[in-house]
């Protein structure tokens, strides 16, 4: 393939996150200089249909001129401020204001990150000092789960579960474990219910919390649906079950909430659709529909009075950023959660899920079809070499990069989570768009099966 002058411009200067970089300078960047709706346009000019929101956060779309006009209006009369030092701006406080009151369960305030990675570090720090401010200093343990992703600062990259985030980074950090995995579709044995399924993960966390020693262990963190190790639905029951264990030792819950929340569900927050009741909510994506970064930590009063506590002790809470609550970020969020309250985007993604899963549940019966999952507008569809046995291809990851090679000659930009493709929607999709998403969603799956076959 012939790399463009922008292309090679980027081969030059840039270094890209989760890319093979050898490859990358053999072959190229895919350059997008536009986008309009779920479309986006290369420098090609060609069209394709953003499956993914981008990297599962512009809900909204791409040229939603209200968000554009929200942030200028902010550059021109605050650009800036910090809030260091009992410093704030209304914009911040008038969001802060508004989440507290959106969340699903009682929290007493937020904090403001500039990403989901940050949210979940700050969450971290803030369990750790929290324990402190108690006199619980052994009780600093964060389990996490196999192929959960959290992000990729230190603690947050610690707290994912994926080999590749932690290989020759020299992590995960010591205090950090990580429990099963809830993926009913791999690890469930033969004839094993869902339910009796999520019975077994919860008394493998529990095994896993007494080994290390209850009061040792500070809190479990996790994503209502695992996005980025593979669109893990959770099986029925499943967090009911742990969450009574979390209770039973008194572990606190961090609900990861960057890919599901504001609406990708069906719900304002996966914590909704699937029950949790969380002392720490951690946001980030679709807060911004992803024009500007931005991300919140929220917290419950009893965590709150602790860390009051502790800083009237230390002289400090010393935590924080520069750009926390950036003021154009603040506006752009403000606006972006009027417009999903105006157009009920939360009842559109639910009225529009079965269509995207029944259409995908349409080529189970594909021969590279073996599972078809999710929730709302975010699924996956994992690819298998032999259906009966579940047998995965060699090396893992070539038929997925197959398909997104397929799926992207085709107009469509969608993930690879080794050979799990993602969707994930626009939540401003409409109906006729959805048909024309899985038309060339359809396309590559025949695409890839004959190139294989070959």
């Amino acid at each position: 393939m012939q790399v463009s002058s922008t292309g090679r411009r980027d081969i030059a200067y840039q270094l890209h996150p989760f890319t093979n970089l050898h490859q990358h300078e053999a072959q190229g960047p895919l350059v997008i200089t536009s986008g309009k709706g779920i479309y986006v346009y290369d420098d090609a000019g060609r069209e394709y249909l953003e499956g993914l929101s981008g990297l599962w956060c512009t809900g909204l779309g791409f040229g939603e001129e209200r968000l554009v006009e929200a942030a200028a209006r902010q550059m021109r009369r605050l650009p800036y401020y910090h809030q260091f030092g009992s410093k704030a701006h209304d914009v911040a406080i008038t969001l802060a204001e508004r989440l507290i009151k959106l969340m699903p369960v009682p929290m007493s305030k937020v904090f403001f990150n500039n990403s989901g990675s940050e949210a979940n570090e700050t969450a971290v720090k803030i369990v750790w000092y929290y324990n402190n401010a108690r006199g619980r200093h052994r009780k600093k343990k964060i389990v996490s789960r196999q192929r959960a992703y959290h992000g990729t600062t230190i603690a947050a990259a610690s707290l994912t579960g994926l080999a590749a985030s932690h290989r020759d980074f020299d992590l995960p950090l010591p205090q950090i474990r990580h429990a099963d995995c809830p993926y009913f579709y791999r690890y469930g044995k033969p004839g094993e219910t869902e339910e009796q399924f999520a019975t077994r993960m919860a008394e493998s966390l529990d095994a896993l919390i007494q080994r290390e020693d209850p009061d040792t262990v500070a809190a479990f963190i996790a994503e209502p649906v695992m996005g980025a190790g593979g669109v893990i639905v959770p099986p029925r029951t499943y967090f009911e079950k742990v969450q009574a264990v979390l209770k039973k030792h008194d572990v606190l819950l961090i609900a990861d909430e960057v890919i599901c929340g504001f609406g990708r569900t069906g719900r304002m927050f996966g914590t909704e659709t699937f029950g949790l009741q969380p002392d720490i909510i951690v946001m980030a994506k679709q807060l911004s529909s992803g024009y500007l970064p931005i991300s919140a930590t929220a917290i419950s009063e009893t965590i709150y009075q602790a860390l009051v506590s502790q800083s009237e002790k230390i002289g400090t809470f010393a935590h924080g950023y520069t750009y926390t609550g950036h003021p154009a970020a603040c506006a752009v969020a403000l606006e972006v959660l009027d417009i999903y309250e105006e157009r009920d985007l939360v009842g559109h993604v639910r009225r529009l899920s079965p269509r995207l899963l029944d259409g995908l549940r349409a080529v189970a019966d594909h021969p590279l079809v073996g599972d078809v999952r999710g929730v709302g507008l975010i699924a996956g569809v994992e690819l298998v070499r032999n259906k009966a046995g579940k047998d995965a291809f060699d090396p893992p990851g070539s038929a997925g990069t197959l398909f997104l090679q397929k799926a992207q000659a085709n107009g469509l930009i969608l993930r690879a989570l080794q050979d799990t493709v993602a969707l994930c929607p626009p939540l401003i999709i409409s109906e006729p768009e959805l048909d024309e998403l899985l038309r060339r969603f359809r396309k590559a799956m025949d695409e890839t099966s004959a190139d294989l076959a070959g």
